[in-house]
């Protein structure tokens, strides 16, 4: 496929060469289980445990605080799950991802509460209101570090402090997957009790992520079965995957995070000025607190499924900002919970890949498919 141009990094972002390569050295090897006594059951230990450290040092955390998921799906279920042992009451945004507000909401089933805190118009929540929301059965407080749709950052420090201010034993659960590889993480310096990542949002494999847990804590596990992990998530541990994802972030490691950063807001920074100048197009989010690589776009009165489609025969993959053209026909609840469109808007976003022509091309292709597409509208 030639003369493509992907703008959805904010959904999965292509596997970095690093990550290839330290895969394909992993598969070359000959590995076991790493749970036993043998020298390649030793020797895959060493290894799993240098992909630990390399983890750990980059998300700001100790290696044993680092447990390995298949993603940020995962560490999510496995936070929400094991603070339900220690309270009947959890505390989330409105914007939190679909895995932090169905795993909270099947908690409902097993007689625990949920209160959902809003957010203004900018996709931003009040600490205080976040703080407020905790009651004497709270076990956890739920808020992202950066919002998956929009882009928005969360006053993550300043709402881990207002709820250690309000209850210093409820757990605090931050959803890292759409920050991580995109911001300076860290989980030391944060304060939080679980941080979530997944390693395919900044270009590691997919399939693996970790679940940061504060040294310490003890939590009953999501995944029951076998000692792995510490006896913290049971099942053989993804090697391969493990490897691509310390690569990922070895790869992003000094000051290779911030230089990526700056380039990616240079070109979400081309984007916003190009299409500030076509017609019924908005752009939703904080205008200064926001991700470097994502961009969601409003789009007055034409559907974002038709958009996507034109995008995509002129080459440009993209996403739109509701879950209306992807898995559910439902309007997006981040949107929602924001108090605009949520039926009509478009997601671009860029990384590692991605260069200037990438941005122009998408920008005019979506010039060119809102003009065919308005031109078809009813007068």
């Amino acid at each position: 496929m030639t003369n493509r141009h992907y703008l959805d990094h904010a959904s999965t972002s292509p596997i970095r060469p690093e990550s290839v390569a330290a895969m394909n050295r992993w598969w070359a090897a000959e590995h076991g289980d790493p749970s036993r006594m043998h020298a390649e059951a030793l020797a895959t230990r060493y290894e799993i445990e240098q992909a630990r450290r390399q983890v750990a040092d980059f998300f700001g955390a100790r290696p044993r605080e680092v447990v390995f998921t298949s993603g940020a799906t995962e560490s999510i279920a496995a936070a929400v799950h094991g603070a339900s042992h220690r309270g009947t009451h959890q505390v989330l945004s409105a914007v939190e991802h679909s895995a932090v507000r169905l795993s909270t909401r099947r908690l409902e089933t097993q007689h625990h509460d949920i209160t959902v805190v809003g957010v203004d118009g900018t996709g931003r929540v009040d600490p205080d209101r976040m703080a407020g929301a905790i009651t004497a059965v709270t076990a956890a407080v739920h808020c992202q570090w950066a919002n998956h749709e929009v882009g928005t950052v969360q006053p993550v420090a300043e709402v881990i402090a207002a709820c250690r201010e309000r209850s210093p034993e409820v757990l605090i659960h931050v959803d890292a997957a759409a920050a991580g590889g995109r911001l300076p993480i860290d989980f030391a310096g944060i304060g939080a009790d679980l941080l979530s990542i997944s390693a395919h949002k900044f270009g590691g494999p997919p399939g693996v992520g970790a679940l940061l847990v504060r040294q310490g804590l003890r939590l009953v596990p999501l995944l029951e079965g076998g000692d792995q992990e510490r006896g913290r998530r049971a099942g053989l541990e993804n090697g391969a995957a493990i490897a691509g994802f310390a690569a990922a972030c070895t790869a992003l490691a000094g000051d290779g995070l911030k230089r990526e950063a700056q380039r990616c807001e240079s070109l979400t920074g081309r984007l916003r000025s190009q299409v500030a100048a076509i017609e019924g197009v908005a752009i939703h989010g904080h205008p200064t607190q926001r991700l470097p690589h994502l961009v969601c776009l409003g789009i007055d009165d034409v559907e974002p499924q038709a958009v996507l489609l034109a995008l995509d025969r002129a080459g440009v993959a993209a996403h739109s900002g509701s879950s209306c053209a992807s898995e559910s026909l439902m309007p997006s609840p981040v949107l929602e919970a924001m108090g605009v469109d949520a039926h009509h808007s478009l997601r671009l976003s860029v990384g590692w890949s991605t260069g200037d022509q990438d941005v122009d091309t998408a920008v005019e292709a979506l010039q060119e498919a809102l003009a065919g597409l308005r031109r078809l509208r009813p007068h």
